[in-house]
């Protein structure tokens, strides 16, 4: 089995479960005590504290342990808001952050704070522009990802957190995705990280908070981390997420090389060997290991699973999946494809064999999905004007099929009209317009779901 997820999760490095096999003897005992098994586990936990502060970029009494990621994500905003109550409730966030930072942001809202979602173009980044003209005088935080976690586009923090600091405003980078490959660029204020995106056990997470930074702790606290993070740290896990961490960097630079040449081989390959696809990210400024692509005409979840039955974990984020009907929150922002979508993430170590078994099978399980979702025979009505499909009760990728179907049947500069109650299809028909070369004219409300316009232009 290739295991191709590696953004959801990587495997437990081997040099994690030593650290975490060795410590679970040595650091079981309270760091706050003064005994000797105290004493000991305090060393332990000092250690692992000054090595990830190191591979942070901040003082080790910056850093404080969490229980993962995401409460990281929640405790730092949370905090920097708090903190920052008398400047004013605003919080700028983009429209592509990790789920834990736009949930923030909700409930930032529904408890009377205002926020701000900065756009992305199709590549998935910000615009450094658009992002400042988002800052106000009552802007209390601004958040943005290092890496999109679905598409593996690197976001401009540098630049971005250069405006912020001329604002006066803090700025909280989300790292999961990138930490394990190196430090965070920039005058960022805080910082979150998840130890099982690099190799770590579950259950780790890093909070930055550099000094001058407004801070207040929001629920009950205690005297560990700072005051920041109450509850008995878990330092085997710690010290293991450290020493994973730590090893993953020594190879960073040589295994970023090897990741990018397979995950380049993947972005061009799958162009030239699935018709209607489209490989989405930013091709240049990315992670070393994310692949994205959508392919037209099928089912992701389908996908997935046939994909899964030769031999190959991959993600998806797209509408047509168990978890949810509705596309991406990522994908939609971007404005591509979301039917049909694929991740493939590789972890390091990734053999090039199963990146080469990987684009042999990837070809003719489309086409089985393909063929096995069929289409059915559209029911169309000619008008004057227009050839309507109708689409209504149909699911992703079900509408676009239709529409490919007879836009051959219109002449030049006629048009289609498509109606669907499907929400993917606001997405999927534009991005299928702009990939088959055809004219995108809008939607119109209607009796029942929504009618899309497109104009054969060729």
């Amino acid at each position: 089995m290739s295991y191709f997820d590696a953004a959801s999760g990587v495997p437990l490095h081997p040099v994690a479960r030593q650290a975490l096999l060795a410590s679970l003897d040595e650091g079981w005992a309270d760091p706050g005590r003064l005994y000797r098994e105290g004493r000991r586990a305090r060393m332990l936990l000092d250690a692992a504290r000054e090595a990830a502060a190191e591979a942070v970029g901040c003082r080790p009494d910056e850093l404080s342990f969490t229980a993962s990621g995401t409460q990281a994500v929640h405790a730092g905003t949370a905090g920097a808001l708090a903190g920052r109550r008398r400047v004013g409730r605003h919080l700028i966030v983009s429209a592509v952050e990790h789920s834990s930072v736009l949930h923030s942001a909700d409930i930032h809202e529904r408890e009377g704070g205002s926020a701000t979602r900065v756009t992305v173009g199709r590549t998935g980044a910000v615009d450094p522009s658009v992002f400042a003209a988002a800052l106000r005088p009552d802007t209390a935080l601004a958040c943005l990802q290092s890496a999109n976690h679905e598409v593996g586009t690197e976001q401009p923090v540098g630049e971005v957190a250069g405006m912020c600091r001329e604002a006066g405003v803090p700025l909280l980078v989300d790292a999961a995705q990138s930490l394990g490959w190196g430090p965070v660029e920039g005058g960022w204020s805080l910082l979150a990280a998840s130890a099982h995106k690099w190799g770590g056990p579950p259950g780790v997470g890093l909070l930055a908070v550099r000094k001058g930074v407004r801070f207040a702790p929001q629920g009950p606290v205690d005297e560990r981390e700072s005051g920041r993070v109450p509850g008995f740290q878990n330092l085997p896990a710690v010290v293991a997420a450290v020493a994973s961490l730590r090893a993953v960097r020594a190879e960073a630079a040589q295994e970023a090389a090897r990741l990018r040449e397979l995950t380049e081989r993947i972005r061009a390959r799958v162009k030239e060997l699935v018709p209607d696809v489209e490989v989405v990210g930013d091709p240049v400024r990315r992670l070393p290991g994310i692949v994205t692509f959508s392919c037209l005409y099928v089912d992701g979840e389908s996908l997935l699973h046939e994909l899964d039955r030769a031999g190959f974990s991959v993600s998806s984020g797209s509408s047509c999946t168990s978890s949810t009907l509705t596309p991406s929150h990522v994908l939609r922002a971007m404005g591509v494809l979301s039917e049909g979508n694929v991740r493939v993430s590789l972890p390091p170590g990734t053999p090039e064999d199963d990146v080469t078994r990987f684009l042999e099978v990837l070809p003719g399980t489309v086409a089985a999905v393909r063929e096995k979702l069929g289409a059915p025979a559209p029911r169309t009505v000619v008008r004057e004007d227009a050839l309507v499909v109708d689409a209504l009760g149909k699911r992703c990728p079900i509408p676009v099929i239709e529409l490919a179907k007879v836009i051959g049947e219109v002449p030049v500069g006629g048009t289609v009209r498509v109606l669907s109650d499907d929400e993917a299809a606001r997405l999927d028909i534009p991005a299928w317009c702009e990939m088959r070369g055809q004219e995108y004219v809008g939607e119109q409300p209607a009796d029942r779901g929504t009618a899309y316009l497109v104009r054969r232009v060729s």
